[in-house]
């Protein structure tokens, strides 16, 4: 298979971007940088891409929210949802709404590539088992998911203070990007 055109790079983390954009160039790749999820749209408007890397988490907003929208506008784009710190829920999530792979950060631009097209002998399997922490992470975010990112309700669901949550969710958000 030929390397694709044009991919869109969706993250709020500018650095981030400069520095994978750079990488792919010089793979021959042809990159177009988003840092909102509107501007991901915009760009969607004026190029047809083949290729999207999404950030999960768009400075506040969800890249899983972002996604069944960018595959209405381009039904054949094929989406890599990334995150900083990976769980079983979100991976699960992204992929019922279209993701063709879900990987986790750091990355390099051939571990990128290569994720966009897996190998189905090699299961992609974490051999240490997860701490309580991110076991609570993980089911935070199940829950989280389950209320389709509304943090008042996850609070109530998980029998928690509102504020309680969102220090735990600020606290590992470092996990995520």
């Amino acid at each position: 298979m030929s390397k694709p055109r044009d991919w869109l790079l969706v993250d709020d983390d500018v650095a981030f971007l400069q520095v994978l954009q750079r990488s792919l160039t010089r793979q021959g790749i042809r990159t177009t940088t988003a840092n909102t999820g509107e501007q991901a749209l915009d760009a969607l408007a004026e190029t047809e891409f083949e290729r999207c890397v999404l950030d999960l988490n768009l400075a506040g907003e969800s890249g899983l929210q972002l996604l069944p929208e960018l595959l209405v506008r381009q039904p054949d784009l094929e989406v890599l949802v990334l995150t900083g710190y990976g769980s079983i829920a979100t991976a699960v999530e992204a992929m019922r709404r279209g993701a063709i792979n879900y990987l986790c950060k750091p990355i390099t631009a051939s571990q990128l590539m290569g994720g966009f097209e897996p190998v189905a002998d090699e299961p992609n399997l974490r051999m240490a088992p997860p701490s309580v922490e991110e076991m609570e992470w993980e089911h935070i975010q199940r829950v989280l998911n389950e209320h389709d990112g509304n943090v008042s309700a996850t609070a109530r669901a998980l029998n928690m203070h509102r504020r309680t949550l969102q220090r735990k969710l600020q606290k590992h958000s470092r996990w995520r990007d």
